[in-house]
């Protein structure tokens, strides 16, 4: 009785693989022309880790939401960088406009 054989190693399978569809990776030229919305940054970024209440490390708490809070803090400041450096960023107040239209105009 012979043993298994093994495939040598310069053999190609017989089989062709299929091949999948080719798709563009950045979208095409229907999501090329929509402009992305305008991002506006949030007020409290911790505002989601506050919701789950605290994490669930016996004595340590206090410490653990100190860094969770700090990991959110600089996770949002990089998007606001992010999104400013790509002119994404909606950086007009809605407050600053409702100011303008109560200053007296220059006589």
């Amino acid at each position: 009785m012979s043993g298994p054989r093994r495939r040598r190693t310069g053999e190609r399978p017989r089989g062709r693989r299929r091949t999948a569809p080719q798709r563009d990776f950045w979208g095409n030229e229907a999501t090329e022309s929509d402009e992305p919305p305008l991002i506006v940054p949030a007020t409290d970024p911790t505002v989601m880790l506050h919701s789950l209440s605290s994490p669930p490390l016996p004595g340590r708490e206090t410490v653990a939401v100190h860094y969770f809070a700090a990991v959110a803090e600089k996770a949002a400041s990089l998007a606001f960088a992010l999104a400013a450096a790509s002119d994404l960023l909606d950086d007009e107040d809605p407050d600053d406009d409702f100011e303008d239209d109560l200053s007296p105009e220059p006589a």
